[in-house]
């Protein structure tokens, strides 16, 4: 079995070898390759930071907008000091009809849960008003008793 040589034509006047066609495919096709993994990685990179920083300002704003409605709810009704509460914001006042607590919540409104408190408190910054407060049903992590209505 003979093998294949590869064309190669030697200039003895001083110019160089002539490298085949095949070669020079091969090798653009890897700076290609190179090239795209290059610039996929630094997207990738950049989107990542992106998603990152846009995390941190989400919640940056989550506590700016806590602060703010805490001290709003404050002005109008004595809050627990000993602890930050959870805020919950109402989206489908319809599908919490079926709860007291709820009854007459608005879009919108807020409601700050303190649990070692065991206090929930209705909040609509529309009105600038506290719709209901009510205590917080015991669970297995908080041992405290409900206070009767």
């Amino acid at each position: 079995m003979e093998r294949k040589k590869i064309p190669t034509i030697d200039m003895r006047d001083g110019e160089s070898t002539h490298t085949p066609t095949f070669y020079k495919v091969k090798k653009y096709t890897l700076i290609v390759f190179v090239l795209l993994f290059i610039i996929s990685s630094a997207s990738a990179i950049y989107f990542a930071l992106q998603l990152n920083s846009q995390k941190e300002v989400s919640v940056q704003n989550q506590e700016k907008e806590l602060e703010e409605i805490i001290k709003k709810v404050s002005e109008l009704i004595v809050l627990p000091t000993n602890e930050t509460p959870t805020l919950a914001t109402v989206s489908d006042p319809s599908k919490l009809k079926d709860q007291a607590f709820f009854a007459n919540a608005q879009e919108g409104d807020k409601v700050l849960i303190y649990a070692k408190a065991g206090k929930a408190i209705l909040y609509n910054p529309k009105m600038n008003k506290i719709v209901d407060v009510s205590p917080l049903a015991p669970t297995a992590s908080n041992t405290k008793t409900p206070i009767q209505k």
